[in-house]
């Protein structure tokens, strides 16, 4: 459970609506036998987590081999509390698919056509809303709406059928635009005196080396899960990637080579985890020499290594606030395709940024009313909008 002692004495959460949130509202397993390639049998998950500001419930389809069902429990949890500090009408919800990503792009299809078609009530009810995550992109979100033909249904489609223009680089914009903020008031700098380290080359990773890049920021640091490189006179980012199109990994780029544990340790002034979750243990925190940590993924520091960099007074930019233009983008695309209006890229980044700073102001502010972690404030603010929904609905 995200929520501690702190936040429940904090918003003076209720006995009741602690039970309500200390558990899913609904979990449905369920396993796939056919349109499932190279496989006899395929798990799958969904979860919605809390239903209160929903629904729908608003979270990703994340297919790895890796998949369990705790994790997507956990995940569907933070994207309750990411909604909610968000003020977005949705609950908190998650899909996970254990099967490998890597698969071709006609067997993935095959893979999602079978889930969709096990999941087709509540896309039609509009109780569950998908979105691309860990495995799955624009190409997988198409084939859901194939399912359905409509476009509210699911976003993070391709452009062509009803996505949204700047859809696929919102979490990596939000990360900048958040990293940017936490530079100017927790810092006291500009991006352009700041060196970056940053583990995860994925959509999330790029994009935000991308968008920190041409803010001025020197990106000196990338891995991805077979290692990395270290450019003290900054990465050339553009030239990385096509670097990884090529050889398919980061790991080597400019003749050197430097391991995603060496990346946590490296002496730079903001360190993103855009990567996978619980990589910042509370050994590994002991060892970060970063003045600012913005998490690019969902959880990439543990409870133990919060505490850790806490001690250490280095701030956590928490993953319900860092990563969260995602879903501010999914909300602006699903607001479209109910409404048939249609959304510029500039219109789609200027609405990611005022969500952010709204919400990252109302953070700072109870940092300092409250005295606590930005982390403990995000969730104060997130589940005070939560408890404010539940009386509404007469739920508590």
């Amino acid at each position: 459970m995200l929520i501690d002692d702190g936040v429940i004495r904090s918003v003076g959460l209720s006995e009741k609506a602690l039970d309500i949130l200390s558990e899913p509202d609904r979990i449905l397993q369920f396993k796939l036998r056919r349109h499932v390639p190279s496989y006899e049998i395929v798990d799958c998950y969904l979860v919605y987590h809390n239903t209160a500001r929903g629904p729908p419930c608003k979270g990703g389809i994340r297919m790895s081999s890796d998949v369990t069902l705790d994790e997507t429990v956990q995940l569907a949890e933070i994207m309750t509390y990411k909604n909610a500090l968000m003020d977005l009408p949705f609950g908190g919800g998650k899909a996970g698919i254990v099967a490998d990503s890597r698969l071709s792009r006609e067997k993935k299809a095959t893979l999602m056509q079978g889930f969709t078609h096990e999941i087709r009530e509540e896309l039609y009810s509009g109780a569950y809303v998908p979105a691309p995550d860990l495995g799955t992109g624009p190409s997988e979100m198409a084939e859901i709406f194939d399912e359905t033909h409509v476009r509210a249904t699911v976003t993070g489609k391709p452009v062509g059928v009803g996505g949204l223009p700047g859809r696929e680089e919102a979490t990596g914009y939000g990360v900048m635009i958040n990293t940017k903020h936490a530079a100017q008031e927790i810092l006291d700098a500009e991006l352009s005196n700041l060196t970056v380290a940053v583990q995860g080359f994925g959509n999330v990773g790029y994009w935000a080396c991308k968008f920190l890049s041409e803010e001025g920021a020197k990106i000196v640091a990338v891995t991805d899960s077979q290692g990395g490189t270290l450019q003290e006179d900054g990465i050339n980012v553009g030239e990385l990637n096509k670097y990884r199109i090529k050889n398919d990994t980061v790991k080597g780029y400019g003749g050197n080579d430097l391991s995603n544990r060496d990346l946590l340790r490296l002496d730079v002034d903001v360190l993103i985890p855009a990567a996978v979750g619980g990589v910042i243990t509370r050994e590994v925190a002991k060892n970060v020499q970063a003045d600012l940590v913005v998490e690019g993924a969902n959880a990439p520091v543990t409870k133990d290594g919060d505490k850790a960099l806490d001690a250490k007074n280095v701030p956590v930019i928490p993953d319900i606030l860092a990563n969260a233009g995602g879903v501010v983008a999914s909300y602006v695309e699903w607001r479209g395709g109910k409404s048939g209006s249609k959304t510029k890229k500039e219109e789609t980044y200027a609405t990611i940024e005022d969500n952010l700073l709204e919400a990252f102001n109302q953070v700072l502010d109870t940092q300092y009313q409250e005295e606590v972690p930005l982390r403990q404030a995000a969730m104060i603010v997130a589940t005070t909008n939560l408890v404010d929904t539940m009386e509404g609905r007469g739920w508590i």
